[in-house]
């Protein structure tokens, strides 16, 4: 089965683009869905929308994990917590940022090891944001290789017809200008299985120990002392690194971090767990998952005993 997240802003087609996508594979013969996800409903804020298709009935519901594919509309939702750019990308995962930065910026940026292009859109797409979610689906299409030019024409027609001819044409010719620009990485996006249900694992539960006041709502009296306020005490879960699988990116956790605990001295980062309050942005946003959480009372538990 085929797993493609589109992320980008309100106003940018991502659902757009995922109808075009759906379309595209369903008249070259596949099962589908496509759908999208998103909050507040105005122009600008984050939202994703994704296909999965595949030759069997899709039993899958939900929003994708695990993708294998990721087209960003807009790059400067990377470093966006909430718009979970990177949540669930793996080595074989392909990444696709509409973006004037170079692929092997993104890469040093990143440091991941899947695949990772930007398209080539000329400034104009910025201003006319309609345009995009077309141009998306047509470098998604080629990079699967699945879907031909002529079901890609046929899906934008098909979506896109009520429009007018002249919507549609100029669609047209964003999506088939994608779709040629990728050909040298044509079916480079690869299928791949699911996680069953005999594979979840239940989350614990934590017990919170109840504070006096006087612990739990401290007053602050003087300016400039926040590093003498430990913030780490209010933290229930404790992200803990795995330096066997850290890439020593430079860039992610300790920019993500929205209290600056997280340090990188030598190409790796360390947690000031004096002042890291728990809120598992790093873990939701580590791409090789080097980043795990463990209950803060089994942690003090492991330190006393050691």
């Amino acid at each position: 089965m085929y797993r493609i997240r589109f992320h980008g802003r309100g106003g940018q087609g991502m659902k757009t683009a995922s109808r075009i996508l759906g379309t595209a594979f369903f008249l070259e013969g596949y099962e589908i869905q496509d759908a999208p996800r998103y909050g507040a409903e105005r122009r600008g804020a984050p939202i994703f929308a994704y296909v999965r298709a595949a030759h069997e009935p899709i039993n899958e519901r939900g929003i994708i994990t695990h993708p294998d594919l990721v087209i960003v509309a807009d790059d400067s939702l990377v470093p966006v917590p909430g718009a979970g750019i990177l949540a669930g990308i793996e080595a074989d995962t392909v990444l696709l940022i509409n973006s004037d930065e170079t692929a092997d910026t993104w890469r040093d940026r990143l440091n991941i090891s899947g695949d990772i292009f930007t398209l080539p859109v000329e400034t104009e797409d910025r201003a006319e944001l309609r345009f995009i979610g077309a141009t998306c689906s047509g470098a998604a299409a080629r990079l699967i290789g699945k879907i031909s030019r002529e079901s890609l024409q046929q899906a934008i027609k098909d979506e896109l017809g009520e429009l007018g001819d002249k919507v549609v044409e100029k669609n047209l010719a964003k999506a088939l200008n994608a779709y040629e620009a990728m050909a040298d990485h044509e079916a480079c996006v690869k299928t791949s299985k699911g996680i069953t249900a005999t594979d979840y694992q239940q989350p614990g539960w934590i017990d919170l120990p109840f504070d006096e006041a006087r612990v739990s709502a401290p007053d602050i009296h003087a300016s400039a002392n926040s590093v003498q306020v430990n913030t780490g005490v209010w933290r229930t879960l404790r992200p803990v690194i795995d330096y066997d699988k850290c890439n020593k990116c430079w860039w992610v956790c300790s920019t993500f971090c929205p209290d600056g605990a997280i340090l990188v001295k030598d190409g790796l980062p360390e947690i000031d767990y004096d002042h890291c309050k728990g809120c598992l942005v790093c873990v939701a946003q580590c791409p090789p998952h080097a980043i795990t959480s463990i209950a803060e009372e089994t942690a003090t538990t492991e330190e006393a005993a050691s």
